[in-house]
Parts: C-alpha cells; structure tokens; sequence
C-alpha cells in the first residue's frame, strides 16, 4: 500500500497502472504506460481548525461491503459515495478547494503536461548483489569456485567490523519509489485514462498516484 501524505495540494488522483504499449509521433516510436486514474471521490476535508492540519481524503474504486468494516462503510456513506478500495490523504498548503463528495477525474491533466507517478516497486524477494546491486562477481570460468558470491566485506584486523551500508545480499523491491516529471502524452477522459512517456513503479493491476509535477515546468 501507498504511505506518506503529500505535504502540497497539487492535482493529484488514485490510479492503477494498466500496462505499457508505443504510440509513434510522426516517424518516433514513443514508449508508454497506460494509466486508469479516477475518477476519485472526495471522502473527507480536513482543515487546521477541526482536524489541525489542511488535507483532502480521496478514494478509489470500490469493494463489497462484507469485505469493509463497519466504520469503512459508514465513512463513505456519510459522503454518499461506495466503500473506496484504496484511500489515500493528500495534505494542503492552504484551506482545501474541494468539498466532501466531489469527484476529481483526469479531465484537469493536459497533454504535454509533467507529472510524478508514486508507486510500489515489484517485490523480487532476496537475492544476490549480482542482482541486487550489479556487482561484477568472480570469474566464470571452471575451477574458480568464485561465480556469483559477494567478496570480500572488510578488512580484518582493522578496523575489525564491517562498514555500516555494505552491499550484502538481501530483500529486493517491494519499496515505495517516486518517478518525477514523466511526459503525458495523451489522455482519454471518456476512459480516465493516462499515457505517460516511459516507464512506472510497480507491477500490472497495481495502485498508484499521480499528481502534477512538484519540480516540473
């Protein structure tokens, strides 16, 4: 699942990543991935004199009701809105524009616009620093009985211990990655759909959010 709050209120939604295709510009090939974003309902405002802080609660899709509880249930009834699958707090910098049970879609994305994409990265277990880290390894020639292993990790009588952050093997992906200032080349808004130039986090059928760039121009 998705964590931290946003600190700012730029346009953001809940999304799920479809997958990746190419769409050609002229002569260019162009590498895409398509985006379901939204539409997401307004499930809650938050302002400094109620709750302490200005924030926005917007959820995505919906699951059964005997899959929610009781309180997932009443929460988004009281917004007149079904039981959100995914939920997810975007905090303001001033008194939130929007109000409870509006709904926020794609149609305020353009075309040619930049946007960062906060994803889970695909889980790849625990694996090797070959994998891990690109570490060269040993030969790989017969004998050697040096392949794929790490090496040496420290001197031995000084200083006596192993560095803090050596490269070891360990659990790989599965962490909360942002990719900044990707392209939207086209949008659907009949479909909520966004394509954005390149790669994103995660597998196929993930959630994700999207929101208009904090650093692009």
């Amino acid at each position: 699942m998705l964590h931290l709050p946003l600190r700012n209120m730029n346009y953001t939604l809940l999304g799920k990543k479809l997958g990746m295709t190419q769409l050609y510009d002229g002569t260019v090939q162009v590498p895409v991935t398509v985006i379901q974003a939204g539409p997401c309902p307004v499930l809650q405002v938050k302002t400094v004199e109620t709750d302490g802080y200005n924030a926005i609660q917007i959820g995505y899709e919906t699951k059964k009701e005997k899959r929610a509880s009781k309180a997932e249930q009443n929460h988004a009834k009281k917004n007149g809105a079904a039981t959100p699958r995914a939920i997810r707090e975007v905090r303001c910098d001033g008194i939130p524009e929007y109000n409870s049970g509006d709904v926020l879609d794609v149609t305020k994305f353009e075309e040619g616009q930049k946007i960062d994409i906060i994803g889970i990265t695909k889980g790849r277990g625990f694996q090797g620093v070959m994998k891990r880290f690109n570490v060269k390894g040993g030969p790989a020639s017969h004998g050697s009985m040096f392949h794929r292993r790490i090496g040496s990790i420290g001197l031995c009588q000084w200083p006596g211990h192993v560095f803090k952050n050596q490269k070891m093997p360990g659990r790989m992906g599965g962490r909360q990655r942002t990719v900044q200032n990707l392209k939207v080349v086209k949008i659907d808004a009949e479909k909520n759909l966004i394509l954005v130039k390149g790669g994103i986090p995660g597998a196929n059928g993930d959630t994700i959010l999207v929101r208009s760039a904090i650093k692009g121009k």
